[in-house]
């Protein structure tokens, strides 16, 4: 099984895909984590990413694929994913099909944690990472509208998006979730 999450800062993305790759045995691949590793190693993708990262901007897609396709050949991951935190614009999703292609795979779902900008806002807040700061936060939120809200009509168009009402209880969401994946 191949999933997307998808969600604004602060929707459970995370807390999701932790009980996804969980409950089906499938490895989770946080982009976050993958930038976050990346820039902590200094890699030569890590370095072009770090100045983004650290302004609250979106990746450029460029880089980003570049993130994706080191990830989805390492051997863990032949048996399916889920991956969070990207795609995040309808570019990054159709270069994301289009890398899937390359590596005879497909995407079977793109799941999407619905939550208002407010309570977005009050749980990234919440959190209290290093780079969850007011400015940043809303920085985001404002990409997240302006960029990956386009994505939701391009996975609805082939009838691969999943819509989640991700402000009940993280159980509920994962209920909800595991209804509509095959067991």
């Amino acid at each position: 099984m191949k999933l997307v999450i998808l969600g604004g800062t602060g929707s459970g993305k995370g807390t999701q895909t932790a009980k996804i790759s969980s409950n089906f045995a499938i490895p989770s691949i946080s982009i976050g984590e993958v930038l976050r590793t990346g820039i902590a190693t200094r890699s030569d993708l890590g370095k072009q990413a770090k100045p983004y990262v650290e302004q609250g901007e979106l990746v450029p897609d460029e880089l980003m694929i570049q993130f994706i396709k080191q990830r989805l050949l390492e051997p863990d991951v032949k048996n399916g994913w889920i991956l969070e935190g990207y795609p995040r614009t309808a570019f990054q999703a159709e270069e994301l099909d289009f890398l899937l292609g390359q590596l005879k795979q497909r995407l079977d779902w793109a799941i999407y944690l619905k939550v208002s900008d407010s309570i977005m806002a009050a749980r990234a807040l919440s959190r209290g990472l290093t780079d969850d700061i007011s400015e940043v936060i809303q920085r985001r939120i404002q990409n997240f509208q302006d960029f990956t809200v386009p994505i939701l009509e391009y996975y609805q168009y082939s009838d691969r998006l999943l819509t989640i009402d991700g402000e009940q209880s993280p159980e509920k969401v994962a209920q909800e979730i595991a209804s509509h994946l095959p067991s």
